[in-house]
């Protein structure tokens, strides 16, 4: 017969307290970490370390510091861990300029607030004062008494669909036509009330009209460099495209007619 492997009771028993012994050492290690974790956790959050020392705003230009930190409802000294990034973004998204938001944590206690605006297209000249227009049509309240030359200054305009209509205009042209407008009148006729007088950075004149602006005054600085630039005058754009010299009040084509693009 084959002769079978016998482990003798005394064999195993030193293997067995050796075993045991290792289990209760981790046993007592777990408990120890657990205990320490505890220990650590307590001291940080009685420490500044757990408390905001610092809120840093980024990317603002229209809405002050001071406006979106109390927006934001983030304060210096607060739980560092008791901020709701996804209401902070939806509480600062009801200000009016404020297009959206990003809020994260900066190591080791501090937040930063990157802010994205509306682009500004325009101010409206109401009351002595300018506003500011917002890309969604939107005026912010507070105005300015100094002249602004950044944007196009709109007269004439009323705070309605028609202003709505014309900041939409104004943000299908490329900004470098943009940046030629000084000032869009609205100024109503018998056969349009949408017509516009326009008093541009280069000196000339342009009659057109809010129902095809962006799509006439994209060809504006083509226009232009086919005119003698000594000569100043009204560039009509309403129907056609023609060029009357304050001088003579002539007409003088520039052999591009618009109503045939």
């Amino acid at each position: 017969m084959k002769k079978e492997n016998v482990v003798s009771l005394e064999d195993r028993i030193p293997k067995l307290k050796q075993h045991r012994k290792k289990k209760a050492n981790r046993r007592l290690l777990f408990l120890l970490s657990l205990f320490l974790l505890m220990i650590l956790s307590v001291v940080y959050f009685q420490s500044p370390l757990s408390h905001v020392k610092e809120v840093v705003v980024h990317g603002n230009e229209l809405v002050s510091n001071e406006a979106v930190l109390q927006k934001s409802g983030i304060d210096n000294g607060m739980n560092l861990w008791s901020v709701n990034k996804d209401k902070t973004v939806e509480q600062l998204k009801e200000l009016p300029e404020v297009k959206d938001a990003t809020v994260k944590m900066s190591f080791p206690n501090s937040y930063e607030i990157r802010i994205q605006e509306y682009d500004k297209k325009a101010y409206l000249s109401k009351d002595n004062k300018f506003f500011v227009i917002l890309e969604n049509g939107n005026v912010l309240d507070k105005g300015t008494e100094s002249i602004p030359v950044d944007a196009p200054l709109l007269r004439g305009f009323e705070e309605d669909k028609v202003l709505v209509k014309m900041v939409e205009e104004l943000g299908e042209l490329p900004k470098e036509v943009q940046h030629l407008i000084s000032e869009i009148n609205l100024v109503p006729k018998k056969t349009d009330q949408y017509h516009l007088t326009l008093f541009m950075n280069d000196g000339f004149e342009v009659s057109a009209t809010i129902r095809t602006f962006s799509e006439k005054m994209v060809h504006y600085p083509s226009i232009v460099s086919q005119l003698d630039p000594s000569v100043k005058g009204v560039i009509d754009l309403e129907v056609g495209s023609y060029f009357r010299a304050y001088e003579t009040e002539g007409e003088q084509s520039d052999e591009e007619d618009e109503g045939e693009r």
